[in-house]
């Protein structure tokens, strides 16, 4: 991991902050890479703003959009709420190419009766929704942001099924946790697919009794209980270059202000960089199978 491939969500600071704030205190901290959560972008769009002033905003705090997420995608719903939903799926994803972004990230909805078949009708379902995207722009699963998809060997199932370069999978150290993922399905199968990693610690409990939000702290703070370096290293191994992006939940992070957090965020992450490994300049960065080349 180097630290041009390091990213923070916005997410991850008080949700109610000020989205000028947020944006000041990542860039400070030393943070070039955001990855957005889109329905606080839309609320700072509200005041008669539009894409190209959050460009703009981004800018002058040396930003770089990556990609963001808003909500699941429906899969099983009657036939306009499916409309409505991917509609909105596709307004974000040409809101992100506007932003330079490459990514949206997206839970799923389920059906009455969980079943294998669940994961084929959620991958076709994807393929045609990212075919309605702009190029530049990919969609992934965040596996168990779904009743059904539940673990990464189901989001290999999901992205497997779609049969497309443009669908793929988020992988997320704490959902890794909480689920029934192993480390070898971290393998040459799962990597692949993978278009980008979200990165977190867990308090030292076990995944059954850990809630895949709250328990998230920062790696490196002594809070902590999985191997993170340890991840990252073996999902490097396999041949993921893209992005890692901070992303927290912490109720108790989420009190302190970005300002006075930020450094510690992005302290936390350049710990997992190898050493002697910086950015070193502007160098192509690829994602996983089908990943798209970028300027990092």
């Amino acid at each position: 991991m180097k630290t041009s491939q390091i990213a923070i969500a916005t997410a991850s600071t008080a949700p109610g902050e000020p989205w000028e704030e947020k944006l000041a205190a990542y860039s400070a901290a030393g943070f070039r890479r955001v990855e957005l959560q889109l329905d606080q972008a839309k609320r700072w769009m509200t005041r008669g703003r539009r894409a190209g002033d959050l460009g703009k905003l981004l800018e002058n705090f040396q930003l770089r959009c990556i990609g963001g997420f808003e909500c699941p995608i429906e899969c099983f719903s009657d036939a306009g709420r499916q409309r409505e939903n991917h509609n909105l799926l596709v307004a974000n994803a040409r809101l992100l190419a506007e932003l330079g972004g490459e990514l949206l990230v997206v839970g799923t909805d389920g059906p009455s009766e969980n079943s294998l078949s669940a994961l084929e009708t959620i991958g076709a379902v994807m393929r045609k929704t990212a075919e309605r995207f702009p190029k530049s722009v990919a969609l992934a699963v965040e596996f168990n942001w779904s009743p059904v998809v539940k673990s990464l060997r189901s989001a290999v199932g999901v992205a497997q099924a779609a049969r497309s370069e443009r669908v793929g999978i988020v992988f997320d150290v704490a959902h890794y946790h909480c689920t029934s993922s192993k480390l070898e399905d971290i393998n040459h199968v799962s990597v692949p697919l993978f278009k980008h990693v979200h990165i977190n610690d867990m308090r030292p409990k076990p995944g059954e009794h850990s809630h895949c939000n709250d328990d998230r702290v920062l790696p490196g703070s002594g809070q902590g209980g999985l191997d993170v370096k340890g991840i990252v290293r073996r999902i490097e191994s396999l041949g993921y270059r893209g992005y890692f992006s901070l992303e927290l939940f912490n109720p108790e992070l989420w009190k302190v202000p970005s300002e006075k957090i930020s450094g510690e965020m992005y302290r936390a992450m350049a710990g997992l960089c190898s050493k002697g490994q910086s950015s070193g300049g502007r160098r192509m960065v690829r994602g996983g199978r089908g990943g798209k080349r970028s300027m990092a």
